[in-house]
């Protein structure tokens, strides 16, 4: 972690400050979003059984069969709505956010909204 800039090692600090509040269980698993400078990912995980239930992210190919061009909160809100659809495909409703220590603004919030619109609840 030498490498690592200013900006990240705030980033991972508030990741261990969220992470400790934050825990998925099966009832109601966490939604955990991650997000790179052209990519974002996000991903529905059951912390009791250490399992990922439902993924999406630019790079699935469900998402590239019908890719959203534009700004980057359009692409993350489209991915929010692939998760939230496949996540209504496997019965799970209401999840708990995992911001990952990344704020809640910009394509994290696109993200989110995009989720909320295809039916899940936070």
């Amino acid at each position: 972690m030498a490498n690592t800039t200013l900006k990240t090692m705030a980033r991972l600090k508030r990741k261990k400050r969220i992470r400790k509040r934050i825990y998925g269980a099966l009832d109601r698993p966490r939604l955990s979003v991650f997000r790179s400078s052209s990519h974002i990912y996000a991903q529905i995980i059951d912390d009791t059984k250490g399992e990922t239930l439902v993924s999406a992210s630019t790079l699935d190919k469900e998402y590239k069969q019908h890719p959203v061009t534009g700004k980057k909160q359009e692409i993350a809100k489209a991915v929010g709505v692939l998760l939230g659809k496949k996540a209504l495909d496997k019965g799970i409703k209401k999840v708990v956010l995992d911001r990952n220590g990344f704020l809640y603004h910009g394509r994290i919030k696109a993200l989110s909204d995009g989720a909320r619109e295809a039916g899940l609840e936070f």
